[in-house]
């Protein structure tokens, strides 16, 4: 009887995330993968906070600038989204820098149904005066 339970204990551990697989809603959830190493936009332009709160994409816009690329995403200790590493500047690797985007000055865009580039209504300009991220922290 006991060898039954275990065998039962067993087989319903192993269903388990089967089970949860099934019900999980992922038409709306993205990767990180799907986002790091994308590329980051600006608008070319500052923007206020009214139009920014209100701004939303369907894609790259012609008139967009490409400043860099994601190179992290940063969430706080309870998993809430603090911003992004940002790779701006620089060629080939050389003289490039890399600065943390907080999440309310970024926005995901959707490229197609597998990538996602970032754009921020910070200018090239702004981005080049922050701070560089020290990453050997995380490293």
């Amino acid at each position: 009887m006991k060898r039954f339970a275990t065998l039962l204990l067993a087989a319903g551990m192993a269903a388990g995330p089967a089970l949860a697989e099934s019900h999980m809603d992922t038409e709306n959830l993205i990767r990180t993968r799907d986002i790091t190493g994308g590329d980051i936009y600006t608008l070319n332009g500052p923007m206020d906070e009214d139009t920014w709160g209100n701004w939303e994409a369907d894609g790259v816009g012609p008139d967009w600038n490409d400043i860099g690329e994601i190179e992290d995403i940063i969430l706080d200790r309870n998993g809430q989204i603090i911003g992004i590493v940002a790779e701006i500047g620089g060629f080939l690797d050389i003289g490039d820098k890399h600065v943390l985007i907080p999440v309310e000055d970024i926005r995901l865009t959707p490229v197609d149904d597998k990538t996602y580039v970032i754009v921020t209504r910070k200018t090239e300009e702004q981005l080049g005066e922050m701070e560089s991220v020290d990453e050997g922290w995380w490293n």
